[in-house]
């Protein structure tokens, strides 16, 4: 499936049918009197959270969303019948903005994945004839029209709802780690920018397999990312919404007089691009320890302790020393479990485009 995470769309409710202008007549009924029906309202569009869904890709491919207009009022006090409402399925974590003479303005936040929001009401029906007879008003000769239903200009944009958020610099092993402990099967090979698009994996507790943990991998990032270097700014939203951080840096990037500047480097550009963001809980990885002698592994880990991080130190490939770094996964889920929802994702698959990246499809791991 095609990962796109922004898109314009127009949405335009039903418009209200007419009422009616109509008399009774009948045999043996004279002056039967006015019986105009109302005319019916106009769909509504309605925009639904779904967990199903991973992209906004759909809504490249059509742009406008019409929903039914209501049909006119009839005679004999027959009511028309009400337009049918568009409902729009959307991924979660979708962000609705609305377009409008001063600029943008959020319209809805789909982070719930039992959300749904009304973006465009239908217009009303018109009433017939029927309805303004009075006993000062026998036979009312007028009706109204139905009103036109309310238009709008949308903009979608997907920020990835996940436990985790991988992050770091270009080739340190993130999308090797996700493959190990969950069964997505990410693009990997021995060069910086191999992930083009954020994958995600689902780890399942061996005991509890009900037990969960959504897992996001999101392309390396390098100095300037919250500028659009790199492909830093596209895909640092995507991390926003993540209960905590897992920090991978290669030890192919630890130097000898600062061996944690990997680390200093992408917390920078975290707290430029959101404050907030750069304060959330954080765990260090120090990866690929299998290319470094037993000796300097030593040294980086009496390092890390004298200036008091807590470093886990692994090789994804090998699966040296992971056991440790899932165990405290779990608890840092379990600490941070008020936060964001859990996703519940389908597998899905689709052909290629140059157009648009691919998504890597989600699977979990049994």
């Amino acid at each position: 499936m095609r990962f796109v995470d922004e898109a314009r769309i127009q949405v335009r409710a039903g418009k209200g049918g007419h009422g009616c202008l109509s008399f009774r007549r009948e045999k043996f009924v004279p002056r039967g009197g006015p019986d105009g029906g109302n005319g019916g309202d106009g769909g509504s569009v309605l925009l639904k959270a779904d967990g199903r869904l991973l992209s906004l890709y759909d809504f490249r491919l059509k742009r406008l969303y019409e929903a039914r207009n209501g049909r006119p009022g009839e005679g004999s006090q027959c009511d028309g019948k009400k337009g049918e409402d568009m409902v729009l399925h959307l991924p979660v974590g979708t962000l609705v903005f609305v377009e409008g003479p001063d600029g943008e303005e959020l319209l809805a936040d789909l982070s719930d994945p039992e959300a749904e929001v009304m973006v465009a009401r239908g217009g009303r029906g018109g009433k017939g004839n029927e309805h303004f007879k009075s006993s000062t008003m026998r036979a009312p000769r007028f009706c109204q029209p139905g009103e036109p239903g309310e238009e709008k200009n949308l903009r979608l944009e997907l920020k990835i709802l996940a436990d985790a958020g991988l992050l770091g610099l270009p080739n340190a092993g993130k999308s090797t780690f996700i493959s190990q402990v969950s069964a997505a099967r990410p693009k990997i090979a021995a060069y910086p920018f191999t992930t083009l698009t954020p994958n995600l994996g689902v780890m399942i507790d061996e005991v509890d397999p009900d037990r969960r943990m959504v897992i996001a991998d999101i392309p390396g990032l390098i100095e300037g990312a919250h500028e659009g270097q790199g492909l830093g700014l596209r895909f640092l939203k995507h991390v926003e919404r993540t209960r905590f951080l897992v920090h991978i840096l290669s030890v192919e990037d630890v130097g000898e007089d600062d061996p944690w500047a990997g680390f200093n480097l992408i917390n920078e550009e975290l707290c430029r691009f959101d404050e907030e963001l750069g304060e959330r809980q954080q765990i260090e990885v120090v990866n690929k320890i299998d290319l470094i002698s037993p000796e300097r592994l030593e040294e980086l880990k009496n390092r890390a302790k004298a200036d008091g991080r807590n470093i886990f130190f692994i090789s994804a490939r090998d699966n040296i020393d992971l056991e440790p770094l899932v165990e405290e996964l779990w608890r840092m889920r379990d600490e941070t479990a008020s936060h964001a929802p859990i996703l519940h994702f389908a597998d899905t698959d689709g052909d290629e485009e140059e157009d648009f990246p691919e998504i890597e499809v989600i699977y979990t791991r049994e």
